[in-house]
């Protein structure tokens, strides 16, 4: 039956977005230098919608993916404790990484996600800029992956290493067949992120919910079976911000038709995140008191439900490559002529302020001194979300002068041994 459905799915897709082509994942890029983006914002969430994966016939694994593409997430300050669970990285027993990357793959038996230590591992496997992706390279990469221990307690469905070469053991087979997808995943997909800051209770949050996520199959209880239209990985990575008051959950494990009528597709996923996220008419106390989502943020978190340094960041596959082919394709599941999320895309990719940190701060500055400079009387039954509220504002503006000197600081000492412009 679930063959069937991605079938369907597969099919569909092709026929709405015919001629969708390879996509140019060059934009809008990485418009600020990791170090500058964690001065400012140390403790962020970061969803990466990723483009299908082909991997070059005749070595290893025969790896080829659909347009749908995937979806991982990447917390800054979560780490992988030493059971197996996530926890804060300033917490005894933490690796020395700043933070997480996190995968929920079909492959997995009693496991809903697994956890990758390292931005640079997570992301690109350790390859330096300019570094050929040769087959050896390959090889010493997943080497790396079993030196992690990646994999270590997390049993695989048997019919998911029918993938492997024959003859190689279940060990080495489970790194096969998902590197690119769990780990080093921009050596065989393009991508498109957009990074969420957070305060210490929401990335709080966020570990208490994807723990949970993953307790009844580590306990045993259950075995996991992933679903593209009732549980994927794009539920698990929405479902984390919900926690952490980003907005409203999106449920799993619907009856089997209404799934099919409302369910999650990374780069949908990716514009509706960016949308939310630098949406200004939730910065109206109101409209935010309207929005459950908004008002948990402000109530729960002390939070504003929008705030400064929510950016897209975007990478190709790896360019100089052996291993992978990296004109690849990545749906909307949208109507191809009046559908919208074309139009978002572009917008997005046009306004600087939604990807680059600098003029994003600059924006969020002036919005919220003139809303406070607009304040006005609201209905007594918002008293309490008034307080609250105009309290994380002037939070918020007092923080952003801090933000921009640390952003210049991490870029001035950059830019002279990369030669990165200042934006």
């Amino acid at each position: 039956m679930m063959v069937c459905l991605r079938r369907w799915f597969a099919a569909m897709a092709a026929l709405w977005l015919a001629g969708c082509g390879a996509v140019d994942f060059s934009r809008p890029g990485i418009a600020d230098p990791e170090p500058g983006y964690a001065a400012a914002f140390p403790l962020y969430a970061e969803f990466c919608a990723l483009s299908q994966i082909r991997k070059r016939p005749g070595f290893g694994a025969e790896i080829r993916g659909d347009i749908g593409g995937h979806a991982v997430l990447y917390l800054n300050g979560a780490c992988r404790g030493p059971d197996g669970t996530l926890i804060p990285c300033d917490a005894p027993g933490a690796g020395p990484e700043e933070g997480v990357g996190l995968s929920m793959n079909a492959h997995f038996r009693n496991a809903k996600w697994v956890a990758v230590p390292g931005r640079d591992f997570f992301f690109e496997g350790g390859l330096r800029p300019g570094e050929t992706l040769t087959r050896a390279r390959y090889a010493e990469v997943q080497a790396e992956a079993r030196r992690l221990r990646l994999y270590d307690g997390l049993a695989f469905h048997p019919e998911a290493l029918d993938k492997a070469p024959a003859g190689l053991d279940p060990d080495a087979a489970r790194y096969e067949i998902s590197i690119a997808t769990d780990y080093a995943i921009g050596l065989g997909r393009g991508r498109y992120c957009a990074r969420v800051p957070v305060t210490r209770p929401q990335m709080l949050a966020m570990i208490r919910f994807l723990n949970a996520e993953n307790a009844p199959y580590r306990g045993g209880a259950r075995d996991f079976r992933w679903s593209i239209f009732q549980d994927n990985c794009i539920h698990l990575a929405h479902n984390a911000l919900a926690a952490a008051g980003f907005w409203q959950p999106w449920p799993t494990n619907m009856p089997l038709p209404l799934a099919i009528l409302d369910f999650p597709v990374p780069k949908n996923e990716f514009v509706n995140l960016m949308r939310r996220g630098n949406n200004p008419a939730l910065l109206d106390p109101e409209a935010a008191f309207a929005d459950p989502a908004a008002r948990r943020a402000v109530l729960d978190f002390a939070q504003l439900p929008v705030r400064p340094g929510i950016i897209a960041l975007s990478a190709p596959a790896w360019a100089a490559n052996e291993v992978y082919e990296t004109e690849l394709g990545l749906i909307f599941y949208d109507e191809p002529t009046i559908g919208p999320y074309r139009g978002w895309l572009a917008a997005i990719l046009a306004t600087p302020r939604d990807h680059a940190l600098e003029p994003n701060l600059r924006w969020y500055a002036a919005r919220l001194h003139r809303l406070r400079e607009e304040r006005r009387a609201l209905p007594p039954e918002m008293a309490e979300f008034e307080r609250r509220f105009y309290a994380a504002l002037d939070r918020e503006l007092a923080a952003t002068d801090t933000r921009l000197d640390r952003l210049r600081e991490a870029r001035a000492r950059i830019a002279p041994a990369t030669g990165l412009a200042l934006r």
